[in-house]
């Protein structure tokens, strides 16, 4: 009886959380802990059978921590939630001219706080916690049966498309169920091959969801380095990351053209000493203010040369 009662109980806290989230517009899955090692072999297959790109893999996916940590020995689950986020445009102006630029989806990580508070007020009165995991957030979402893939690798859930946030957790709150699915393609992209033929480098793969990331240029703009020769001028179309699959993707037909209110910007001085690779604690409190404001304090160290060649390129 006490254990019937239990599983009861553990199945009304879960639908009180999917309830609280979906009445925020977010969605959410939770999943029995055990699925944590079924991720970690996965991403080991994967590496072993040559997926990934080694640089890649070591720049992007060798943190992730797929071993229960020792602080949190009694998690019993892994939560995996989503938030509905748009594009930001975000003003720059240099010598006399404004540049308006575009920051995809997920770069903000706002929404990460608002989540993890909803999930907490509802599980610390019951007597259970909840800690921020470190985990590959798109293959989880598939597996729990939260999101599906698109043929870009990009993972898209209906009535949200492709904007949206994934957050992860872990919990000591056992799962009521046991939804752990296959990896899954959008029906869609059976018939449409419409972000791989937008892609100007040719990164996405037809038939398949794992992407040629070496030639992605959302890889090579997140990074530091020099960009490659191969990548011309003209196919740099965000500050950070990059648009071109997700606005050609029919599924996200609606949300072309939603944009976050109240763009932030930027003042020739302001500019002028992102483009110098300015360290960031030169810089004034007014500026960091409002780079932390566009979550873009933590690209600083990608954002000169980025910038940089936009505006060479003339985007406005």
């Amino acid at each position: 009886m006490g254990e019937r009662n239990m599983t009861s109980g553990i199945s009304q806290i879960t639908k009180q959380v999917y309830s609280r989230l979906e009445q925020k517009g977010y969605r959410g899955k939770i999943v029995p802990i055990q699925h944590l090692a079924d991720l970690k072999e996965e991403f080991e297959h994967h590496r072993k059978q040559g997926v990934f790109d080694e640089a890649l893999y070591q720049e992007y996916l060798a943190g992730f921590e797929f071993g229960i940590p020792e602080h949190f020995p009694d998690a019993k689950s892994l939560v995996i939630t989503s938030a509905p986020q748009p594009q930001q445009k975000v003003n720059f102006n240099f010598k006399g001219r404004p540049y308006h630029l575009t920051v995809p989806p997920t770069y903000s990580h706002k929404t990460d706080e608002i989540v993890e508070n909803i999930l907490s007020d509802i599980l610390k009165p019951k007597g259970f916690n909840l800690f921020p995991a470190v985990l590959p957030v798109k293959l989880l979402a598939v597996h729990s049966g939260l999101s599906k893939y698109g043929k870009n690798n990009i993972t898209y859930i209906e009535g949200m498309g492709s904007f949206y946030r994934l957050k992860a957790f872990l919990s000591d709150l056992p799962a009521a169920e046991d939804n752990w699915f296959g990896l899954q393609m959008m029906e869609q992209c059976n018939k449409c091959s419409a972000c791989a033929n937008k892609c100007p480098p040719g990164a996405i793969i037809p038939h398949r969801f794992l992407i040629q990331a070496e030639k992605c240029l959302t890889f090579h703009n997140e990074r530091p380095d020099e960009f490659p020769d191969w990548i011309e001028l003209c196919w740099h179309n965000c500050l950070i990351g990059c648009m071109y699959c997700q606005l050609a993707c029919p599924v996200n037909k609606r949300f072309f053209r939603w944009f976050e209110e109240g763009q932030e910007s930027f003042t020739e001085k302001e500019t002028e000493l992102i483009l110098k690779g300015t360290s960031p604690n030169q810089f004034p409190q007014a500026t960091v203010e409002k780079l932390k404001r566009v979550c873009l304090f933590d690209q600083l160290d990608v954002m000169p040369r980025n910038l940089d060649v936009l505006i060479e390129q003339g985007s406005s």
